[in-house]
């Protein structure tokens, strides 16, 4: 029997580690430009945290669907990003750029631990018939951090400065281990019944649940093409501040915007669980997210301002479409892994977009935001590709 204070338990430890997480990032940016001086450098710091948890993401995954003890595994991990966090502000100012850097990719090899490692221990933690709920709250989870992770980024560098910033981002990470180390443990493993499978074997088997079961190939390719339009629109934030809001900073009003309003829809989606297939919500919400980039283009404030707040009423019931998604169809087995590898697809669709935008974005920021709802409408579409009753082969 499941206690009570489990779902708030795990639903603090979610909000401290994925607000540490997206406190970070900012963090980081900020702390790479005033040590090294470089805008480059302090992107480039940013990309090498997050590029490698494509590789991370599902060797993590295999490794929590084995451990007998995945809570203890996910607290491990979870020490490990903080640690990672502190080396890389140490070695900003006493080791060479390219040394600080592989720090920052080995530490992101562990970022989806924050993400999908932690949703992947939900259905252990409350009872079936409450997951559907639960699911949405967890879901609100992202959006909170996504709200006051660059907020207090932004508001501690500005007071005390961007150690200090990068400093708190490692401690929310660690705030969560009290909550990481008590999630159930796996029965069956615990009674001995440990895997004896190859590690590559079992990778090729969660590869292949993804891509055979066309309900999780459908939910992962159409969040995956979202992400790319969600992090070309990031990219865009802060010319889009610049030029329509008055200033490049003010742009990031626009992403407070998308977290709130995102944040809400979930909190309405979780009284009426039941109320949408999540299969439906995968491919509406990327639609709304088209429409919104759409709207964004007329570049008015008001219109940019309210267009921002239709893309988290997309964004947020998506992700929670996609976790429902994955609760009901990954194998008990599979599922760490299944977590972890669409988190780290998502994380390297988002880089992707962001990438691709931020040139075209300085040539024509119509243009780009236009090319971004292109990209969701595409999402959409790609959710169709997918018969619904044939499993693809890999």
């Amino acid at each position: 029997m499941k206690k009570r204070y489990a779902l708030p338990s795990y639903l603090a430890g979610a909000a401290a580690a994925r607000a540490g997480d997206e406190m970070s990032g900012p963090a980081l940016m900020l702390a790479g430009f005033a040590l090294a001086g470089s805008a480059t450098a302090a992107s480039t710091l940013l990309a090498g945290l997050t590029i490698s948890a494509a590789v991370g993401g599902p060797v993590l995954g295999v490794l929590l669907d084995r451990a007998a003890r995945p809570g203890r595994l996910l607290a491990g991990a979870l020490v490990i990003y903080a640690a990672g966090l502190g080396a890389i502000f140490v070695g900003l100012s006493r080791l060479p750029f390219t040394v600080t850097v592989l720090i920052a990719v080995v530490t992101g090899l562990l970022g989806p631990a924050l993400s999908g490692g932690w949703t992947s221990q939900l259905p252990r933690v409350v009872h079936d018939e409450r997951l559907l709920r639960a699911n949405a709250f967890d879901s609100m989870t992202f959006s909170v951090a996504s709200l006051a992770g660059p907020a207090l980024a932004g508001g501690m560098a500005e007071a005390l400065g961007s150690s200090t910033a990068m400093m708190l981002s490692a401690t929310l990470i660690m705030l969560a281990l009290p909550a990481a180390w008590m999630l159930p443990a796996r029965p069956d493993r615990a009674r001995g019944s440990a895997q004896t499978t190859p590690l590559m074997s079992d990778l090729a088997a969660g590869v292949r649940t993804i891509i055979g079961k066309p309900a999780l190939a459908r939910a992962t390719l159409t969040s995956v093409v979202a992400c790319i339009a969600q992090g070309m629109l990031t990219a865009c934030v802060p010319l889009l501040g610049e030029r329509t809001l008055g200033g490049a900073g003010r742009g990031a009003m626009l992403l407070s915007c998308t977290a709130v309003s995102a944040l809400v829809a979930n909190a309405v989606l979780s009284r009426f669980p039941r109320s949408l297939a999540p299969d439906t919500i995968i491919w509406a919400s990327a639609l709304v997210q088209a429409v919104a980039l759409a709207l964004a283009v007329w570049g008015q404030p008001v219109v940019l301002v309210v267009a921002a707040g239709i893309v988290g009423v997309g964004e947020g019931p998506q992700l929670a479409a996609l976790f429902a998604i994955r609760h009901r169809e990954a194998p008990e087995r599979l599922r760490g892994q299944i977590f972890t590898t669409g988190a780290s697809l998502k994380i390297t669709g988002f880089a992707l977009g962001a990438a691709v935008a931020g040139p075209i974005a300085v040539w024509s920021l119509p243009g780009t935001l236009a090319l971004a709802a292109s990209v969701a409408a595409l999402a959409a579409l790609a959710f169709f590709t997918i018969p619904s009753t044939t499993a693809l082969q890999p």
